[in-house]
Parts: C-alpha cells; structure tokens; sequence
C-alpha cells in the first residue's frame, strides 16, 4: 500500500510539473504538449530533455513547430515501436499455435503408419471373418481419427493464414501512419526525408533533373493568434488539400515543419518547377477560408515559394539550404510569390547576408 501511495504521489509531481510548464510557457494544454512536459518531468528521455533545454536557452520559448518536431523525433517513434512490438508478438503467437498443431498431427501421422503396419501383420495372420472384421474396423475408426486430425489442420491453417494476412495489413497501416501527417494526410517530416534522399540518389544515378519546392504558410502566426488553434488547423488543411489536389504522380508531397511544406519533382527541371510552383500558388489563394463555429469570412491564404535544382556535385542538404533559402527570400520581398535560386531577388539576398 505504501509503495501504491509513492507511486501515486510521484506521477502527480510530474503532471503538476508538466502543467506548470505548459502554463508557464502559455502553451495548448493538448494531449500531445502534456505528453513531452511529463516525459520531461520523468527525466527518462535524455535527447528530449537536452533538445529542450537548449532551444529554451536559445529562443526562451518553444514554438509550435518546435514541440511538433520534438514530438515527432523523440516520443512519436516509440509508440508506432510499441504497436510493431505487440503485432509482432501475435504472429510469433499465431506461428508457435500452427506449429504445436503439426506436431500433434505429425504425431497423428505415425501413430495412423503404425496401425497400418500393424493391421497388415494382423490381416496375414486372421484365422477367422471375425478377425479379420476386427482389423478392418480398427483401420476404419484409425483412418477417421487421421481424417479429423487432418481436417482440423487444414481449418487451422486456413484460419492462421486469414490471421496473419491481417497482421501484415495492420502492420503495413502502422508503417505508413508513421510516415503519415495526421493533420494535412500528406507525408510527415520522416517520409520526406526517406523519399528525397531516395529521388537524389536516382536523379543523380540517370543524369535526370530534380527540383525541390519549399512553401510557407503567409502570415500563419497571426491566424493562429487571431482565430485560435482550430483555425491555425484548418489553414493547414487547406494547403495541404490544395498540394493533393494539384501534385500528382511520382511527386512526393510532405509537411516539412510547423506551417512549412515541400515537394520534391523528379525527372523536372527549373522551368517546369516554378509553373507547378505558381499553379499552386494560386490554387492556395483562390480557396477562401471561413470560421467553422460561425461561418464568418477570414479571406485568402497565401504562400511563399522557393524552389532548388538539383547540380553537379549536390548532396540533399544543398538541395534543401537553397530552396529553403529562396523561400525567405520570397517572404522577405513581399511574400506571395515563387523565387528561385537563378532570381535577381535571391541573389540580392544571399549578398545581403554575407555583407
């Protein structure tokens, strides 16, 4: 009992301390921020607490963007593990049942063999019908046992492998939940960086060309302090359904970060890039937005654009500083609009800062 009461007295220090925090640092008291402070209150996860600390150091507030990818990086992965874990168990549980049964039947089998040789031996020997009748009953109620054992089996096995057949779906929804944004339904930040480091390896394997396309939601702050979280959260949707509804193919679309998106086109050259870049664009400012609760008019989303080539002797890392770098440039001049990295308006801007 003493040991229940510590228990309880202790996960209560650490939800008192996680809600501290989280008002402290006038953040959303939702399930997911809760989650990193009692995680950081438990001191269990190390890297978190470290990136944490240092961002609090550096900045003296973690942004929404910042304990996104916290949660994603360090809390994210162990659960979408745990729900592998537990999978995984279930088919080593399914396999360990389906092999005891053919044990048992493998049993059957010799056991079925030494009635056989057993009748043939009596058979040879019967001095009367009655024998023989007897043989020959033993042999049938022998055959009948071996045929329910067998039947028994079979559904078994047909059952076992309709189990399995639904673990690997469950597994294969695990596996693409973990690369999935549950909020825009579009990649999340692990896919994207699976995929564009794939599609450069490609690119640069068939001397074919690949760009890349930065986006940021305009102005996405003051929405948020505007209108509240839910609407920040329709924002995103919106851009997000634009990029399905717009990208398509062998594109790879993701949310990058916060209210930042990216979409890598393979086998697609500047020129093309920047045409998809502004048809998106404008397919994000033609969608106007209204509040849900009252049905009120908030007007038109804008993004800013940068897009990158793929050159000789690029890895990802340069693809991405570049485009990410034309992305600013574009907020910087005036926002709502696409530069790319051979634009006036970006070459201003890299002089600008080396100056």
């Amino acid at each position: 009992m003493v040991k229940l009461l510590d228990e309880h007295e202790r996960t209560l220090a650490f939800a008192e301390v996680a809600m501290g925090q989280i008002k402290s640092l006038r953040q959303t008291a939702v399930p997911r921020n809760y989650e990193i402070w009692y995680v950081y209150a438990t001191g269990y996860n190390a890297p978190l607490n470290k990136i944490i600390n240092e961002t609090l150091a550096r900045n003296g507030r973690l942004s929404e963007a910042d304990l996104e990818q916290i949660y994603e990086t360090y809390l994210s992965h162990i659960k979408t593990s745990d729900r592998i874990d537990k999978v995984g168990a279930r088919v080593i549980g399914e396999i360990d049942d389906v092999m005891t049964l053919i044990t048992e039947a493998l049993g059957m089998s010799a056991s079925y063999d030494a009635s056989l040789s057993g009748a043939s031996q009596k058979l040879s020997t019967a001095q009367s019908p009655d024998q023989v009748k007897a043989v020959i009953e033993q042999l049938v109620k022998s055959t009948r046992e071996m045929r329910d054992t067998n039947k028994a089996l079979e559904n078994r096995l047909s059952l076992s492998k309709n189990e399995i057949s639904n673990l690997q779906h469950s597994l294969e929804a695990i596996r693409a939940e973990s690369l999935t944004d549950p909020l825009t339904g579009l990649g999340n930040r692990k896919y994207f960086d699976r995929s564009i480091e794939m599609a450069v390896q490609a690119a640069q394997a068939n001397g074919e060309p690949l760009s890349l396309m930065m986006f940021d939601i305009d102005h996405f702050k003051s929405f948020n302090d505007s209108y509240g979280h839910l609407t920040g959260d329709q924002v995103l949707r919106l851009v997000g359904m634009s990029l399905k509804q717009t990208i398509k193919g062998q594109d790879i679309t993701a949310r990058y970060g916060g209210e930042e998106f990216a979409v890598v086109l393979p086998n697609t050259a500047l020129r093309q890039a920047l045409t998809v870049a502004d048809h998106i664009r404008r397919a994000v400012m033609a969608k106007e937005l209204k509040k849900k609760s009252t049905g009120e008019i908030l007007g038109r989303v804008t993004i800013s654009v940068g897009v990158s080539m793929l050159k000789a002797g690029d890895d990802t890392d340069s693809l991405i500083e570049r485009a990410d770098a034309c992305l600013y440039a574009a907020k910087r001049n005036g926002r709502n609009r696409v530069i790319c990295e051979v634009d006036p308006e970006y070459a201003a801007d890299q002089r600008s800062q080396v100056a």
